[in-house]
């Protein structure tokens, strides 16, 4: 096997639209939530950064964006090697989100282990969510064959997220507990989302540890409308002409859900581990953002003029 140094892939290419209702007030601009300083001059993006620090070295964390955010991502060109930021055309979806970036790692590094995390996310307790991703690097290291999906025990019968359902019995595995995965649901109805709630399912949190090369052979085996167009971009890393390349790539395809289209179809290829102790939110709207400053007791200065406005507005 070859080496085991753990390299990180951290998602930054979203458009956060969905909370650009209070983003917008926080920063006075339509930048997405990742870059947005909510916690008094941090992004979510820096406490990403600062969280994956903890377990894996600056120059083999990969960060993936998208051009038309460069205003708020420039200060990475000077903090990152120029084969560590991977700048896609275009926003088009989590799928081609993971698989470029996959490729310029594989081509920088080979077959490594890798982490792959959201930049969007609020976490309570850093180092003990890293101990789970170091956890979960000790699974795929000793079975390599493996994706290993962090599931957050859920808190609540939440219909915004995705579902992970474990199995009942773990896998035969020595160290840490792992269970195989029978199903996932995103954004499940009031009903069903109480069902997985009741049974003990598992909130997705979308990050995983896997080697490079698996996670290669399980997107081109479950998603040939996702691997297929980038064929020509794998061929032409490093290349002179792979900017042309990948500008053709990004105009051609449609926005792709790496949900949907890998985890979704190869559950049984997949295992879960279940992260206990730490609470865990996607922000995904602005009254989700309120209640966990609120249970943190947290007070940015924004906070003050824009509580009452936005604890009015829909979820």
């Amino acid at each position: 096997m070859p080496t085991t140094a753990l390299w990180a892939l951290i998602l930054g290419g979203g458009d956060g639209k969905r909370l650009q209702p209070l983003t917008s007030r926080i920063a006075g601009d339509s930048r997405p939530k990742q870059f947005c300083p909510i916690f008094e001059g941090e992004t979510l993006l820096d406490r990403t950064r600062r969280r994956v620090d903890l377990l894996v070295r600056p120059d083999r964390q990969v960060i993936a964006v998208t051009r038309t955010h460069e205003l708020y991502y420039r200060r990475l060109f000077k903090e990152l090697a120029p084969s560590c930021l991977v700048v896609q055309p275009a926003n088009r979806g989590t799928g081609p989100g993971i698989l470029y970036p996959l490729l310029r790692i594989m081509e920088l590094a080979g077959n490594v282990p890798l982490a792959i995390f959201p930049s969007d996310h609020y976490v309570s307790n850093d180092r003990l969510f890293m101990d789970h991703v170091r956890d979960a690097w000790a699974v795929v290291r000793s079975r390599p064959e493996a994706l290993v999906l962090l599931g957050i025990e859920a808190a609540r019968a939440e219909t915004d997220y995705g579902w992970i359902q474990p199995a009942a019995v773990p896998l035969p595995v020595d160290g840490p507990t792992v269970f195989p995965i029978c199903g996932f649901w995103e954004k499940p109805s009031p009903l069903l989302a109480q069902q997985l709630f009741t049974h003990g399912c598992l909130w997705n949190s979308f990050v995983m540890v896997t080697w490079t090369q698996r996670l290669f052979e399980l997107i081109r085996t479950a998603a040939p409308e996702l691997s297929v167009p980038f064929e020509d971009v794998r061929r032409r890393l490093g290349k002179e002409d792979e900017a042309q390349v990948i500008e053709h790539v990004y105009a051609q395809i449609k926005p792709i859900s790496f949900s949907d289209a890998v985890l979704a179809r190869v559950p049984r290829r997949l295992a879960a581990l279940r992260v206990k102790d730490v609470e865990w939110s996607d922000w995904g709207n602005a009254k989700r953002v309120m209640e966990t400053l609120r249970r943190i007791n947290h007070r940015p200065s924004w906070l003050s003029s824009l509580e009452a406005m936005v604890l009015e507005e829909p979820a």
